[in-house]
């Protein structure tokens, strides 16, 4: 899990695609309005376009195709438990249950992997209250860093035999890497803080403007949004 995140992080910032160029506000708009019409499609022919759709996004993004594959197992593991509570005996249903977890994830995953954090949460840190936004966003950057002391305390435990005891003994092992893990989160959480202070945090994370300059860059966006607007018409059509 780790690996993918930071997998889908670095590709953020190093990528050279068309969609990497374009502003984090029209894909932000773009990646809302097919995650809806993935949700909201009424036929399985219409939410197979936004299905579609949804891929053409992924490939074209420049994310290697195996981090595209695992990042849509993740709702598809989730999905089968649904969809197999909701069967009703055709093959339309469960397949709709699993196709709409599957098309927002991949959109979920172009939006971060072509986007930097700080791009994607400062609009988003313009419509929630300034601590939600700016708790989302540290807590999205203090996440890798937790992850990673996370796995270090697990494989010393396993290095050391602190997994091969009594059960007993595991829980007792297992609670002093939790209690670990938070005092490391609460040092953590103070020196990040303290150097924001000193770097002249004003109360905001990210008052950058450059997420929302649209520009020619944006116009495949735009294009996109375009198609998109078709598919859904067209299904929601094709409904009535």
């Amino acid at each position: 899990m780790i690996n993918l995140l930071a997998q889908i992080d670095y590709a953020a910032s190093t990528g050279r695609s068309v969609w990497h160029r374009a502003s984090a506000l029209t894909k932000l708009v773009l990646a809302a309005a097919t995650i809806a019409a993935a949700i909201t499609a009424p036929r399985l022919d219409a939410l197979l376009a936004v299905h579609l759709f949804a891929w053409a996004l992924a490939l074209t993004s420049g994310l290697a195709p195996r981090l595209l594959l695992t990042a849509a197992a993740y709702p598809l593991m989730f999905s089968l438990l649904v969809a197999a509570g909701r069967w009703d005996g055709t093959w339309t249903t469960p397949l709709m249950l699993l196709m709409r977890p599957v098309g927002a994830g991949l959109v979920s995953v172009w939006l971060l992997g072509t986007t930097p954090y700080p791009d994607v949460f400062a609009p988003i840190s313009r419509v929630l209250p300034r601590r939600a936004g700016d708790g989302l966003f540290l807590t999205y950057r203090a996440l890798f860093a937790l992850l990673t002391r996370t796995d270090q305390v697990w494989r010393a435990l396993r290095l050391r035999g602190g997994l091969a005891v009594p059960a007993r003994r595991r829980l007792a092992h297992a609670g002093d890497g939790l209690g670990l893990l938070v005092v490391y989160s609460a040092e953590r959480s103070r020196r990040l803080y303290e150097t924001m202070r000193l770097r002249g945090h004003t109360g905001r994370v990210c008052g950058c403007r450059h997420w929302a300059e649209v520009g020619p860059r944006d116009l495949v966006v735009l294009g996109a949004f375009a198609v998109l607007v078709a598919i859904t018409t067209f299904g929601w059509w094709r409904a009535q």
